[in-house]
């Protein structure tokens, strides 16, 4: 199970990336105090619901100088057969907090009556020096903010992909986010004994490779779709559908989902999942 410890300056977007791994399937808890993190990741591993989710957990400033100076440490302690800790930590120039907290009107935790919100900035940014050294991921969110969730999405493979195949004359694929026609390739409709069978079948994957547009089309669509997989993922998508649809659902787009699927899985570090729908 991975643990990522969300760290960084405030005003750098730690609430943005908390709610990207959370979108991501994290199981996520913000402003914990260090004192409190062994205890509260042993008790998420003993509860069985957690097994199977990974956690994210918000530590910064709030939860005192002394107790983030012994942060590192911590978490190198945490990491064992069953646990992989890492520290992600946000950064920023001083001009874009300002902004930011210009922007929002927010009070920044360490602004005092007697100390202004720059030197408030740069207090904290001393106070975090241990952490950020010791952190296994840095984003500088400072010229662009949805770096955050491109870093953070990339860092989660938060991904979701299924690949559907369907039939064009029963409807076309309204959720679909690409969608590519396969009526292009010669129909083993018309083959008597192919008929009955399905993409599944060993006759009809056969039938269809003896068209050299099949391999060519396999290839192009393997690689146009993992060419543009991590774009999506920038964007902070947790879900991308891609539709393979043929004149019934039945035969070719059948074929080409399920080589898609394997090709897709073999290729990304990303969930993958496959359905047919006029086969259902």
């Amino acid at each position: 199970m991975k643990l990522i410890i969300v760290s960084g300056l405030s005003g750098s977007g730690k609430t943005v990336a908390l709610r990207t791994l959370e979108d991501a399937g994290y199981y996520c808890i913000d402003n914990l105090p260090v004192a409190l993190l062994s205890t509260t990741v042993e008790r998420l591993l003993q509860h069985d619901n957690s097994l199977h989710q990974d956690i994210a957990i918000g530590i910064d400033i709030r939860t005192g100088e002394n107790e983030l100076a012994t942060l590192p440490e911590v978490c190198s302690s945490l990491n064992s057969d069953r646990l992989a800790c890492r520290i992600l930590f946000l950064q920023a120039d001083n001009g874009s907090l300002l902004r930011r907290y210009n922007e929002t009107r927010r009070r920044h935790p360490l602004a005092a009556e007697n100390k202004p919100l720059p030197a408030a900035i740069e207090s904290e940014r001393e106070i975090l020096a241990p952490v950020c050294s010791s952190a296994d991921f840095i984003v500088d969110t400072s010229n662009l903010s949805r770096k955050i969730l491109a870093e953070v999405a990339e860092l989660a493979h938060s991904l979701q992909i299924e690949i559907k195949s369907f039939g064009f004359k029963y409807g076309t694929a309204e959720d679909a986010d690409m969608l590519f026609d396969m009526r292009c390739l010669p129909n083993p409709h018309w083959q008597s004994e192919l008929r009955p069978l399905t993409g599944k079948d060993f006759a009809v994957e056969e039938f269809l490779r003896q068209e050299p547009q099949t391999e060519k089309i396999m290839t192009q669509l393997t690689n146009l779709i993992g060419d543009w997989v991590p774009f999506y993922k920038r964007e902070g998508r947790a879900y991308l559908t891609i539709a393979i649809g043929c004149t019934g659902g039945q035969h070719r787009s059948v074929f080409i989902a399920e080589q898609l699927y394997q090709q897709l899985t073999d290729k990304l570090n990303d969930q993958v999942t496959i359905r047919h729908r006029e086969l259902t």
